[in-house]
């Protein structure tokens, strides 16, 4: 049984013998059943409600992990976030969409302006229209979003079995856990189901999502990419790249941010002590005066 469950059944079987001894002292034996049925019909809803309320309790948590960015003067490991975009190129482009992320943004955080203008031009743009009044295809430039891996929701679904892959633009803000949770994820695939889970068709058994039934297959394993730079792409090694890939995503300031505030405690650490010093200097005066009384008849 749940653990709140249980307090809530303590608690009605309180009010029961509560309400069973004053009902007693005011009835007669024979009326005195009625408070009994009473009790039992509402210790059986609050025992149900605590059930069903946190039914919840039986999905897995993510753990808490240690990442190199969690300290408030710690920064993004940028030469992740590049492996992390290699990873989101290669494995999830192919089905999720990264809408509010363009390659201009990839500039001084994870590639060169050179190597950003590069990845651009590997896509084909529709724009338009020209001086004809027709659209037309261009490379891509910095300026260009991420491509939309299918045309809309409707196609994305007809895709996947009916599930449609959540953009992952702001997934790290999105998702109770952040980063956590997206590691746990990618890493939560297990092959065989315990008992009481019932996958359908194209689903596969994953602890961390809820339900466990999750539309989307394993992605990750040994062997489904390389690095560029020649990093060991384990299965952890690569979950954790795209992870930090996607924090930077929905926090292209998040470095920026924490500098602000070294910056601002600085200041307001200098300005507390000079007014500090200005407020000893002010009141040295009324706090060391002595007052002395003299007798007018003296």
């Amino acid at each position: 049984m749940f653990p709140r469950a249980r307090l809530l059944q303590n608690a009605a079987k309180k009010i029961v013998k509560s309400s069973v001894a004053q009902h007693s002292t005011k009835t007669s034996k024979k009326s005195s059943s009625l408070p009994w049925v009473a009790a039992g019909a509402l210790a059986t809803t609050v025992a149900g409600a605590g059930a069903t309320l946190y039914a919840s309790d039986y999905n897995l948590h993510p753990p808490k992990y240690e990442w190199s960015h969690s300290g408030p003067l710690e920064s993004l490991d940028h030469a992740s976030i590049r492996r992390g975009y290699q990873v989101y190129k290669q494995v999830c482009a192919a089905c999720h969409s990264m809408e509010y992320i363009a390659y201009r943004h990839l500039v001084g955080v994870s590639h060169s302006e050179e190597e950003a203008k590069t990845l651009a031009e590997q896509i084909q743009v529709v724009d338009g229209p020209d001086e004809d009044g027709n659209m037309f295809e261009r490379p891509g430039k910095l300026s260009d979003y991420f491509p939309q891996p299918y045309a809309n929701e409707e196609a994305a679904r007809a895709a996947n079995n009916g599930a449609y892959p959540p953009d992952l633009s702001m997934i790290t803000l999105a998702r109770h856990g952040g980063e956590d949770y997206i590691f746990a994820l990618l890493t939560g695939y297990r092959e065989d189901p315990p008992a009481g889970i019932d996958l359908r068709e194209g689903q596969a058994y994953n602890v961390y999502f809820p339900g466990q039934a999750i539309g989307m297959a394993q992605q990750l394993y040994p062997g489904v990419m390389e690095y560029d730079d020649g990093t060991p792409a384990t299965v952890a090694q690569m979950a954790k790249d795209v992870s930090t890939f996607l924090v930077w995503a929905a926090e292209p300031h998040f470095d920026e941010r924490k500098r602000m505030g070294m910056k601002v405690l600085t200041i307001l650490s200098f300005m507390a002590g000079i007014l500090l010093y200005y407020k000893r200097h002010k009141w040295s005066v009324l706090k060391t005066r002595k007052l002395v009384y003299k007798s007018i008849n003296g």
